[in-house]
């Protein structure tokens, strides 16, 4: 669907960034951490995106990285953590800091977030704990290894697809379709092959 949106800022808001782009004003929710880092009103910028769909709505929301919306991500895999909490959850808290938070398992820090009540942080240290989506050179976090087929992988994730799914999906496509797969001269041509293949399995 999107993978970001470059355009001029026309508003921010808590949580909140109105972006023009060709006379269209993109309206994002984005977690106030993203919002510190992303500009001033007039600045051209790219708002990294994910979309939110569901039968009865859908939302656009914005991050000012690639490694911001895997955070996020990665917090919706939380059992009770939607995207709106978790928009909470990055605005109370930087994402290096929360990642620090798990490896030190400091519950009474992230119980501090409000709206996270004890339950919830303990399903967060218990799934996410030692594997954060993170690069930072200022906390030294480890970064994950760059998985095959990340841009077949975000372009999924982008059109509304669970990762977890995306990813058990490729495992098996690379599986049952290796000779095929092996057959493709460029990587192009292969990521297209496993687009298309993925798109079926998961709308099964």
């Amino acid at each position: 669907m999107f993978n970001s949106v470059t355009g001029k800022i026309t508003g921010k808001f808590p949580q909140q960034l109105f972006l023009e782009n060709n006379g269209i004003e993109f309206d994002f929710l984005m977690p106030d951490t993203s919002l510190e880092k992303i500009g001033s009103v007039g600045d051209t910028v790219k708002v990294f995106t994910w979309l939110y769909h569901k039968e009865d709505s859908m939302r656009l929301f914005g991050f000012s990285s690639v490694n911001d919306r895997e955070f996020f991500l990665d917090l919706l895999k939380v059992n009770g953590v939607g995207p709106k909490v978790a928009v909470k959850i990055l605005s109370n808290i930087s994402c290096n800091e929360l990642a620090k938070a798990l490896d030190n398992e400091d519950i009474a820090l992230i119980e501090k977030v409000q709206g996270i009540g004890k339950k919830t942080a303990q399903k967060m240290m218990l799934t996410l704990k030692g594997k954060l989506t993170l690069n930072d050179e200022n906390y030294g976090i480890r970064e994950k290894p760059k998985l095959k087929w990340q841009d077949v992988i975000t372009a999924l994730i982008n059109m509304g697809y669970d990762k977890k799914n995306i990813e058990s999906v490729i495992e098996k496509i690379e599986i049952d379709a290796k000779k095929e797969i092996a057959e493709f001269s460029n990587d192009t041509q292969k990521e297209e092959f496993i687009f298309r293949r993925a798109i079926v399995e998961l709308a099964q």
